[in-house]
């Protein structure tokens, strides 16, 4: 079995899920100092932010971090007429939280090229992706900086290709997983796999180490993982539901109060399917059939969203959580982390 710990500069090979929107400097840097990988999301950071934001994780913590962005797949829509168009039909929301209907952007992200630029300067330990293989030019960068690479795999094809990319490692993302579903080979719903089913694949198939995710939430969910032969864990809702997140409270009481087949897989929030709560944004977009492709649909739900977030109001966010999220039971990262690496093998403890 691969030492994840050896490679990755870390003392435990339990590595916090980077969330889009939701990760927080208090947390990543809580998980790196307990001897984990802490991961923060940059989907929709630009250059600076990205620098202002590894100096923040910089100044909390002096250990290892990983930084995550989303790859392009060709398919994202740049701004339009259809803005306007897609735009009115979320006004209720709009009106629901006291904000503005959205004028059109220049556009809803940044270019990769910006954010690649930020991140060498940052210069983590681990830069992760999704939604995609690295180009071979990322790669070579990131480890001429001596940067390691990890992947993220929903289905044993897309393992096979991030392996044969030149990634250092690779998330095995099962379906019970919270927030985007990753895949890229075949659509999402075409890559549904469980985590039970989809570890020990990966692990037969590839040769670099393999990382479970989805449904991990505490020590049990961890001796799973590392008998279906993970050489690590990922863990996402458990951290999410804990106060050094930058969930709100009506987040925290959705993953607490969200049964394992209460949660939902929907584009309603942002045109990509993710799994979350389903209340009243999703129920009502969803009804509507009236859903704009990603990212318009991400950026203009954003603008209700995040006003939704500052008054606490629940049913307007986004609340992504996965089927484990009963199982999250701890309010404190360091707890979550302790009650994890209670799990791991002897060998490693």
């Amino acid at each position: 079995m691969s030492d994840l710990r050896e490679l990755l500069g870390i003392r435990q090979p339990i590595l916090l899920g980077p969330f889009g929107g939701l990760s927080s400097i208090a947390l990543t840097a809580a998980v790196s100092d307990a001897g984990g990988l802490g991961g923060y999301g940059l989907y929709g950071y630009g250059g600076e932010r990205i620098r202002s934001t590894a100096a923040a994780l910089r100044a909390t913590t002096d250990q290892p971090f990983a930084l995550n962005i989303w790859l392009p797949t060709g398919d994202e829509v740049e701004p339009g007429p259809q803005h306007t168009v897609f735009a009115q039909a979320l006004e209720p929301f709009y009106e629901a939280v006291g904000v503005d209907v959205p004028a059109r952007p220049e556009q809803y992200l940044p270019s990769l090229d910006d954010q690649l630029d930020a991140i060498w300067d940052a210069a983590p330990a681990v830069l992760s992706v999704v939604f995609g293989v690295p180009s071979s030019e990322v790669v070579e960068e990131a480890h001429r900086r001596g940067i390691h690479v990890v992947g993220t795999a929903t289905t044993v094809e897309e393992a096979v290709a991030l392996e044969a990319g030149g990634v250092d490692a690779i998330i095995a993302s099962g379906s019970e997983a919270a927030g985007h579903r990753v895949s890229f080979l075949r659509s999402a719903e075409q890559s549904l796999v469980g985590t039970f089913a989809l570890v020990p694949q990966v692990v037969d198939t590839v040769s670099v180490p393999v990382i479970a995710a989805g449904g991990i939430a505490d020590r049990r969910g961890v001796a799973a993982a590392f008998a279906l032969g993970a050489s690590g864990v990922q863990v996402g809702t458990a951290f999410l539901a804990t106060r050094q997140s930058a969930a709100t409270d009506a987040h925290r009481t959705a993953i607490h109060e969200t049964a394992a087949d209460e949660s939902v897989l929907t584009r309603a929030m942002s045109g990509r399917l993710a799994r979350g709560a389903r209340n009243r944004a999703v129920r009502a977009i969803e009804a509507s059939g009236t859903i704009a492709p990603f990212p318009m649909q991400n950026w203009l739900t954003g603008k209700f969203r995040a006003a939704a977030g500052e008054q606490n109001l629940g049913e307007l966010q986004s609340l992504w959580l996965g089927q484990a999220a009963p199982l999250a039971r701890f309010d404190d990262a360091v707890e979550v982390f302790e009650e994890l690496s209670a799990g791991l093998p002897d060998t490693l403890v």
